[in-house]
């Protein structure tokens, strides 16, 4: 054979062995994993999923991230239950009564900020016994978890708050409002509000996490996490790892990265820096620190408090934490 025409067989076996190699291995598009995400527009998961978004840890991980905004909590809930959502944020208590119902939740620690009793800086008021009497703002309702165990904090020392103060039940943003116009004595709100009246001048009476300290918890608890089902939990367990680490990572960005913070500014809807690290501060505080088991530990202990005082209107038939409430796949993280 002449050796020009021995150099092109060559050249072209060369070729098809590299276009192989393109097709089985280095060269091929994985199908990312589609995660159906449903968040609340205005929450801290939103900030994280525009982090996610931002620095592309999502497609690093393989994962296709649909994200739904929603204007509220129970919107999310609506999306999980009616099958359009994969995964939301929501409490553990929701999961547990929902799971008395025969609907197979389950629950991974998100965070354990929640909100606080906040009155003016030159308030007269410097326990929870100077509550007797005031008039108090609460968010969430007669049957919101914060305020029932601020409840039962309060009649260990037989202080019956419901009746022997004046309570005003409203919006979150509704009772900010209030509290700045001075029209209550004293405001539990949820945490972004409570930042913002920090920003205001409030000081905190007292924090749900010691509320929660002393009625028996070890640690904050992180009340707040991600819920999904059973079955897509059997069925997706590597994906629901992956998704996981992702957003660990983005909280870390957002523990060091004070220009990250700068971005998600107009979202959180704040200009003045000060009142931006107040946010970031609360925000930090809640990042979960501890293992699943001890988080259900806690939240074990809690229950019974909060079965206790909101009875069957708020955890249904079970008076103890069902066992399977928390994500059983990853308890020793």
């Amino acid at each position: 054979m002449r050796p020009d025409l021995c150099r092109k067989i060559a050249a072209f076996c060369l070729v098809i062995l590299a276009f192989t190699y393109f097709l089985l291995g280095h060269g091929e598009a994985h199908a990312a994993d589609t995660l159906r995400i449903a968040a609340q527009k205005t929450g801290t998961f939103a900030w994280e999923l525009q982090i996610i978004k931002e620095h592309g840890l999502a497609a690093k991980a393989g994962l296709d991230l649909e994200v739904t905004e929603l204007a509220s909590t129970d919107a999310g809930k609506i999306a999980m239950m009616g099958g359009s959502a994969d995964i939301i944020l929501s409490d553990w208590l929701w999961v547990a009564r929902e799971r008395g119902l025969g609907t197979r939740l389950t629950f991974y620690p998100y965070s354990s900020t929640l909100g606080a009793v906040m009155v003016p800086q030159q308030s007269s008021i410097k326990t929870l016994a100077d509550l007797k009497g005031k008039k108090i703002g609460v968010a969430g309702g007669p049957l919101d978890k914060s305020w029932l165990l601020l409840q039962a904090l309060a009649r260990k020392s037989n202080i019956d708050l419901e009746s022997q103060s004046t309570i005003l039940y409203g919006a979150p943003s509704l009772l900010f409002e209030k509290a700045l116009q001075g029209e209550s004595d004293a405001t539990l709100n949820f945490w972004n509000f409570c930042a913002a009246l920090e920003s205001h001048g409030f000081r905190r009476l007292i924090g749900m996490d010691a509320v929660e300290k002393s009625l028996g918890a070890s640690a904050p608890v992180a009340m707040v996490g991600y819920v999904f089902h059973d079955g897509f939990a059997a069925s997706h367990r590597d994906v629901l790892r992956r998704f996981f680490a992702v957003t660990r990572q983005a909280m870390e960005i957002l523990a060091n990265s004070p220009a990250d913070w700068q971005k998600l500014a107009p979202r959180i809807g704040v200009s003045d820096p000060a009142a931006l690290e107040i946010y970031r501060k609360r925000y930090l505080e809640g990042l979960p620190q501890r293992s699943v088991a001890a988080e259900e530990a806690d939240a074990a202990k809690l229950y019974r408090v909060l079965a206790k005082i909101g009875g069957r209107k708020l955890v249904g038939s079970g008076t103890e934490l069902d066992p399977g409430t928390f994500y059983e796949a990853l308890k020793g993280n």
